[in-house]
């Protein structure tokens, strides 16, 4: 990084107070600091940044960005905000990267395994950086900007957000050359009132984007079938729809993952994905879409998938103690919640349980939305239900005239009725929103089956 402290205040529009030093390095954590680093304050819900710029200092930090003067004896840049200059000085040190092809993936389910993969697709051509596990928000995303290095060639940079007007600050940061949406659902209705809502706000991505770049959306989402913007050429992607431009066909699901044809303008390309859903058919589809896009041939483009590996705590399947134990703890909403239902209900075994938690940030809708998975659960053919947390008492009760269905407040006892009702040969899912931390009941049955 070779930026001046006079051309971050004028990026950030601050005043520069001080000698005019050269940054090597930005960070918001003052433990994280080293010589030659920018400290940019920020001032978060339980702590301030400025409350440690002695400290970033001490460090080696050369200088700081803050809403008042700090107690340090280094030159400063004062801004009206922090959070917004942290995306102003990404956004000055991405305009000296422009060489780097980088494309934004944003949407309600599916953003994380969807960027996952296309890092797997352009890694096969190119020096690809991608957003580190769920630093997708205001503060996370400038992260990976900054993060771009001197043999970077490629980036892929997740979008989140929860209000309108964020993912527009983002993209006007990243300035991508391309774009993903995954979806239009339900996750943070309770903010942004509709899915049309959400189709807004996740739109607003174009924003930073050059007029004509290509943005890639799902052609079998009703939100995004029919969508089109003069800012942008629209490219859809999908499994039902006939006129979609890059299309999914001879679907297959083996123990092992999907197999897949992919039908693209000018060819066809079989496709074997390590993961099993048939969600996961449109993520890969989606990275398809980037990989041609970028110019990754369609070979390449499936050997990136094959080698695709899921995140953290996204569906990972593992076997313990006989029981084929499907992971899928990181996050939920409706549609994901349906999707990994089905991956249970299509999973051989002697019986197939669902272990289901509360699905968070639905706001009124969540009583709904918490129903429908209760009632699609009961109609997929599975052998038991399992459901802890306070919203999750109405999947339960949806569910229980079809099937066994049980519901607990609390995980210690789901914890209880689940060592003793899960036996050898089952097949058991778990899904619930991150904050429910389902991960803690699943590792407790490992050391109960002596699995590490």
């Amino acid at each position: 990084m070779e930026l001046t402290l006079q051309q971050i205040a004028a990026a950030a529009g601050g005043t520069c107070c001080g000698e005019n030093r050269r940054i090597a390095s930005v960070v918001t954590d003052s433990r994280e600091a080293s010589d030659g680093a920018l400290y940019v304050a920020i001032c978060g819900e339980r702590f301030d940044g400025h409350d440690f710029c002695a400290a970033a200092v001490e460090n080696g930090a050369a200088a700081i960005v803050c809403e008042r003067a700090p107690d340090a004896a280094v030159p400063y840049v004062l801004v009206k905000s922090t959070r917004q200059a942290l995306l102003d000085i990404a956004g000055l040190y991405r305009e000296t990267r422009r060489d780097v092809k980088l494309i934004a993936i944003t949407g309600s389910v599916g953003k994380t395994t969807t960027k996952e993969m296309v890092w797997a697709v352009l890694s096969e051509q190119f020096q690809t950086l991608k957003t580190e596990g769920n630093l997708n928000n205001e503060i996370g995303m400038p992260k990976t900007l900054f993060r771009i290095a001197p043999e970077t060639q490629a980036a892929v940079v997740e979008m989140g957000m929860n209000h309108f007007g964020e993912i527009a600050r983002m993209t006007a940061a990243a300035k991508p050359d391309a774009a993903i949406i995954t979806n239009i659902g339900v996750s943070h209705i309770e903010y942004l009132g509709s899915r049309d809502g959400i189709l807004k706000a996740k739109t607003e991505v174009l924003a930073g984007m050059p007029d004509g770049a290509p943005l890639l959306v799902n052609g079998d989402d009703d939100k995004l079938k029919d969508f089109t913007d003069k800012r942008c050429r629209v490219v859809h992607f999908g499994i039902e729809n006939a006129r979609a431009d890059i299309r999914a066909a001879e679907i297959e699901q083996t123990q092992d993952g999907m197999r897949f044809t992919v039908c693209f303008p000018g060819g066809e390309q079989r496709v074997a994905l390590p993961v099993i859903g048939r969600h996961q058919v449109y993520n890969a589809l989606a990275a398809f879409g980037a990989g041609l896009l970028f110019g990754v041939s369609p070979a390449r483009i499936a050997a990136g998938l094959a080698g695709y590996v899921p995140a953290g705590m996204r569906q990972r399947i593992r076997r313990a103690g006989g029981v084929t134990v499907i992971e899928d703890c990181y996050n939920a909403s409706p549609d994901s919640q349906k999707a990994a239902l089905t991956v249970l209900a299509k999973t051989p075994a002697k019986r197939r349980i669902a272990v289901l938690g509360d699905m968070l940030e639905l706001g009124s809708f969540s009583e709904t939305a918490h129903r429908q998975v209760g009632a699609f659960a009961a109609e997929a053919g599975l052998d038991a239900l399992y459901c802890v947390g306070e919203a999750s008492k109405a999947t339960a009760e949806a569910a229980s005239g079809s099937l066994p269905a049980y519901w607990f407040a609390e995980k210690s006892g789901l914890f209880s009725a689940l060592r003793e009702a899960i036996r050898p040969g089952d097949a058991v899912l778990f899904k619930a929103s991150r904050g429910m931390a389902l991960e803690e009941v699943i590792q407790k049955l490992y050391g109960e089956w002596n699995v590490q």
